[in-house]
């Protein structure tokens, strides 16, 4: 305790807290001075505005940007589930259905989706008449009786070969 009331003692203590005093000043100046460079050396990368907020303004575009992404997928996703039910697969077969016919003027023709359903057409021509026969098709087979030609067409259809 009478270290403490050494008039040595309390003058020690001042003079260290004015030097912590002056330190402490140095640092919020240097601090200040740090502070308006990164503030000039931003206005100078971002051209003369706040690179700051160009960032903020590019983060939100690119938030935008997923979220409609985000839309684009499942646009194509829903897209997908319809295609599956158009038509993707065709088969033809040409025949000649009468001998007195000249040329093979009869055909086959399978329209197919992805699940091999759909219907197969037959059109036969004659001299006198001309008909057309469409059958469904599902899952490759059709529940009427179908000929060798719409046989034909069918297997081309389903494994892509017109």
């Amino acid at each position: 305790m009478d270290f403490i009331k050494n008039e040595y003692f309390i003058y020690g203590i001042i003079i260290f807290n004015f030097i912590l005093l002056i330190l402490l000043i140095y640092n919020i100046i240097k601090t200040n001075k740090i502070g308006k460079k990164y503030k000039e050396f931003m206005r100078k990368i971002g051209n003369g505005k706040d690179l700051e907020e160009d960032l903020e303004n590019y983060i939100h575009r690119v938030e935008r940007v997923e979220k409609q992404n985000g839309e684009i997928v499942q646009t194509c996703n829903e897209m997908s589930k319809s295609l599956e039910k158009c038509i993707q697969k065709v088969g033809v077969v040409r025949y000649n259905a009468f001998e007195n016919t000249g040329s093979d003027l009869s055909f086959a023709l399978a329209l197919l989706d992805n699940k091999d359903n759909g219907i197969v057409l037959n059109g036969i021509f004659s001299r006198e008449s001309s008909n057309l026969y469409a059958k469904p098709v599902i899952s490759g087979k059709s529940s009427y009786s179908i000929s060798e030609e719409e046989e034909k067409a069918i297997e081309k259809a389903i494994q892509g070969k017109i």
